[in-house]
């Protein structure tokens, strides 16, 4: 196990994170998933500890791969959820947070359908001045630390599995394509390629990427190192980060495709067409991926949409597809993250 101190007492966003702690969250993940390849796959790590997941809105892969993650650590594990909860009676999400406190909770995996809301769990606790931390499962249009880690992970492991680090990105092209304007997942992935010295290509149609998204970009990035990123966006783009309308441009020559799924239930206002239409113009084939680097690979977080975000075919395909390896890899990240917050509570 690395030998790295943690000092991060909350997860809740990958846009202050620092290399060190990118590279020993992969590290750690390494370990992590050397052990679950052992007939016996639990560890004491976390004995004696509680996680709560509070998952305000619907999910299988992440709540999952939490619990199981939890579970490999021989935490005791509690899972919230919200149709059969006091909630349903009026009680407020940070009252809540304190029943869950109560009980015992070390840890509480947040995830909620409107953005800031782990981060006011987050601040309630320490408020109260309890060593209990938030790690954030995914908050609105924000950010998903974990799902973009679990991505950095599958593709270092792939470039270097004994040893996956940050820097094996430095200079690689990245396409993250789909609905970017409604991904929390696009956001921490963002953060997490340009902090690897990666290429960050963005494609979609206009209305699910504005022009405005650049500068979002940079005025979040205010405060972090401007080595990592220019906050100059005359052209819409910064040296790291290019936005494109078209799908073309962004696969020419890329190393990996990273696809979003469209998000119909956060979609106020009609903004495609079809659906058939978007899989023409934007949804990823073998095809297209003629135009990419001869060893591409293609990610999607899930859930997928055959047929839209990209073809059933290329979804089962071993050769391209790393979809099933990013699941896989969701459970040993999240056992490095949930380790790293509480080894220190011991």
């Amino acid at each position: 196990m690395p030998t790295t101190t943690w000092n991060r007492h909350h997860i809740l966003s990958l846009a202050d994170f620092t290399t060190t702690e990118y590279d020993t969250v992969l590290q750690t993940a390494a370990s992590f998933q050397e052990v679950l390849s052992r007939r016996t796959k639990k560890v004491p790590s976390l004995q004696g500890q509680v996680v709560a997941n509070l998952f305000f809105e619907p999910s299988t892969r992440t709540r999952s791969s939490f619990e199981l993650a939890a579970k490999r650590l021989s935490a005791d594990t509690l899972n919230f959820a919200a149709a059969s909860s006091s909630m349903t009676k009026g009680e407020t999400i940070l009252d809540t947070a304190k029943t869950y406190l109560a009980m015992g909770t070390d840890i509480m995996v947040v995830r909620h359908r409107e953005a800031g809301v782990p981060n006011a769990i987050a601040a309630e606790m320490d408020r109260l001045g309890v060593r209990v931390s938030v790690l954030n499962a995914g908050d609105g249009q924000h950010e998903h630390p974990s799902q973009a880690l679990l991505d950095l992970f599958t593709i270092t492991t792939l470039i270097d599995p004994d040893r996956p680090r940050l820097e094996l990105l430095k200079g690689k092209k990245i396409a993250i394509v789909g609905d970017i304007l409604h991904s929390r997942v696009a956001r921490s992935n963002i953060w997490s390629l340009i902090a690897s010295g990666a290429e960050v290509h963005l494609a979609a149609p206009p209305t699910l990427l504005p022009k405005l998204f650049a500068k979002y970009i940079s005025e979040e990035a205010e405060g972090r190192s401007q080595e990592m990123i220019n906050s100059s966006t005359s052209s819409h783009s910064t040296p790291q980060l290019f936005l494109h309308w078209q799908l073309e441009p962004a696969l020419q020559n890329a190393d990996f495709v990273m696809t979003l799924r469209l998000q119909k239930e956060r979609m106020t206002a009609h903004l495609l067409p079809s659906l058939r239409e978007y899989h023409q113009l934007f949804g990823i084939t073998t095809t297209k991926l003629q135009l990419c680097k001869p060893n591409v690979k293609v990610l999607h977080p899930g859930p997928v949409n055959r047929g839209v975000e990209i073809s059933s075919e290329l979804m089962d395909d071993p050769e391209f597809s790393l979809i099933q390896s990013q699941v896989t890899s969701g459970v040993a990240v999240r056992m490095a993250l949930l380790y790293l917050l509480g080894s220190g509570k011991a």
